[in-house]
């Protein structure tokens, strides 16, 4: 167990900040935060959890019409399927865990594959969700007023809800299931390291033949300390600000700060 493992077992670790330094890492962080959120408020049976699934949900729709994520989750599937299966010629690995891992990868492969390049399509062509979607622009647009179909749907036994949206749900879970083991594999792929960010201020440059995709950092728990990061897959600068509350302005500290810091590749 190394000793970053040691200090989060042990509950010094407290909140853990991810920064993104690819388009594709964004878009899968992105609709990784909505999938959860989506999945968290359908299964709570008042109205007001309802629209909240409901809002997170369209915005999965709006972005999986920029460009063929699908494409890029496949691609992504099969990388890491290859890196994998490199695993399996190596000394020590735990065989039944690889070979669950594989599995997993190849299930969600075959998913993904199987629902066609225009799963999304049938959602789209929704004229109840497009009418929800397209008064969503609009604040307040979704009040009963605007849209009584929507109020009267809102209205209906929590099993008639539960049951329309478990069938939207099904549409998007292959693709949002594949991003989420995606995303996890990334993050189990690096190990953390133990950085000081002299005066608040840290700076770190990457290896050119080796981008990093995911910064993660991680401060001790019940800290007032929180990161601002800038910067590409070549370098990044963090700045160390304090939080102080919601009617001032957090400042840069000027102490050093020690921070588990983790690069995945």
């Amino acid at each position: 167990m190394t000793s970053s493992d040691r200090s989060r077992a042990a509950g010094q670790l407290g909140p853990v900040y991810e920064q993104p330094l690819n388009e594709r890492m964004r878009t899968f962080l992105r609709l990784d935060f909505l999938y959860h959120q989506t999945l968290f408020h359908e299964e709570r049976e008042d109205a007001w959890s309802t629209r909240a699934a409901m809002s997170s949900l369209l915005e999965i729709l709006a972005i999986t019409a920029r460009g063929d994520i699908r494409s890029e989750v496949l691609k992504d599937l099969e990388r890491q399927m290859t890196v994998m299966h490199d695993y399996t010629t190596r000394p020590g690995v735990d065989t039944a865990r690889l070979k669950a891992v594989l599995n997993n990868l190849g299930r969600l492969r075959t998913e993904l594959n199987s629902v066609g390049a225009l799963f999304m399509q049938r959602l789209r062509d929704s004229e109840f969700l497009n009418s929800i979607k397209h008064r969503s622009t609009i604040p307040g647009g979704t009040c009963e007023f605007d849209l009584p179909d929507y109020r009267h749907w809102l209205d209906q036994p929590f099993a008639d809800r539960a049951r329309a949206f478990g069938d939207w749900m099904s549409t998007i879970r292959p693709l949002c299931d594949a991003v989420t083991e995606l995303l996890w594999l990334t993050r189990e792929a690096a190990r953390p390291r133990t950085e000081v960010a002299t005066a608040g201020n840290f700076q770190i440059a990457f290896d050119r033949e080796n981008p990093c995709q995911l910064l993660r950092i991680a401060l001790p728990a019940g800290t007032q300390l929180f990161p601002e990061i800038s910067g590409s897959h070549h370098r990044c600068s963090i700045r160390f600000l304090t939080w102080n509350d919601v009617n001032s302005r957090p400042v840069q500290t000027t102490e050093d700060v020690q921070f588990q810091l983790t690069v995945c590749t």
